[in-house]
């Protein structure tokens, strides 16, 4: 019996430029599609995706100033989701962060790729030891 799981993962090519890590999952029960960004320290969701898996979902607007790639301070918002998963594996009672994902929204529908409900970013990579294998299009991640 193994100790983790392994999440099939889709490479979308960005223009012939790069590749972006793509994985499957659920927001309360619902199909979505998380980023993968080895980059991000956090996880975010963008809060207009979230109210179509979600009802009555209360958002408190984050103290700080959270900054992207590309240097601009953006306005956050902390929330709890009660439940998602990542390929099989469940996450309960998890405090994410709500950030407007309107520029990737934009950018995949012009590369006419998958639509984006959320990244998964270093908190829960770090906290379930992903692994990601280009070769067997795989993460790995220990609950």
């Amino acid at each position: 019996m193994h100790r983790y799981i392994e999440v099939p993962l889709q490479l979308l090519d960005i223009e012939g430029e790069g590749f972006h890590i793509m994985v499957k999952g659920t927001i309360h029960g619902k199909e979505a599609n998380f980023l993968i960004d080895t980059g991000a320290s956090r996880s975010v969701f963008d809060p207009k995706t979230l109210a179509t898996f979600i009802d009555d979902l209360t958002f408190e607007k984050k103290e700080g100033i959270t900054a992207g790639v590309g240097g601009s301070d953006l306005e956050s918002s902390t929330f709890t989701i009660d439940m998602f998963t990542i390929g099989d594996m469940e996450i309960h009672d998890y405090e994410g962060v709500a950030l407007d994902m309107d520029n990737i929204h934009e950018l995949y529908g012009k590369l006419a790729l998958p639509h984006i409900d959320g990244i998964l970013g270093g908190d829960l990579l770090k906290r379930y030891k992903a692994i990601i294998n280009y070769k067997s299009k795989k993460v790995r991640l220990t609950p």
